[in-house]
């Protein structure tokens, strides 16, 4: 008896993984979408490949120039359940730059929540608590609750640091655990 108790406790305690996108040379990349400042007249210019290794390579240049300064990176998709878990996990590579990691619960959401990561040039899994993801809605922090963590319809990476500059993100795999 003792030992059916100690499988239920760590059943309980070990998080379903979900995967929410696994990069491969035969993915499907036709709900990842561009979005850059050129919606508001700037003009930065982003652009989502696949390599020949199989993962993402989101890259292009960010402009200051008329009250531009962000490049983004969208994944729509049909609503997923995260009860139960609690971080994004994200394997990629960049540039040494900082980037966002954003989280819709609805594609009809105007806000977002967010999340800033730093890259160090080299192969890294990054790990995003739900509890650290803000609410902003246009680079402003809106006074309302972080992320709940109960569903998701999108997700999305961006860059804005202030300053005119070229970026690449190579990215292999979005999980939540």
């Amino acid at each position: 008896m003792k030992l059916l108790w100690i499988g239920i406790t760590m059943m309980l305690t070990q998080p379903e993984e979900i995967e929410i996108f696994n990069f491969s040379p035969q993915a499907d990349m036709q709900d990842w979408t561009i979005v850059d400042d050129v919606v508001m007249g700037g003009r930065s210019d982003g652009g989502l490949k696949l390599s020949e290794e199989g993962n993402a390579h989101f890259s292009g240049y960010v402009s200051l120039e008329n009250n531009g300064g962000f490049s983004s990176v969208r994944y729509a998709f049909d609503e997923i359940s995260t009860s139960g878990q609690t971080k994004f996990y994200i394997r990629l590579k960049g540039d040494g730059k900082a980037y966002q990691f954003r989280v819709k619960t609805s594609r009809r959401d105007r806000h977002s929540y967010v999340a800033h990561f730093e890259t160090d040039g080299s192969w890294q899994t990054i790990e995003i608590p739900f509890s650290e993801m803000y609410p902003s809605y246009r680079g402003r922090t809106l006074d309302m609750p972080d992320y709940p963590g109960s569903k998701m319809q999108e997700i999305s990476f961006l860059i804005s640091n202030n300053k005119n500059e070229s970026f690449h993100l190579d990215i292999d795999r979005i999980w939540i655990k």
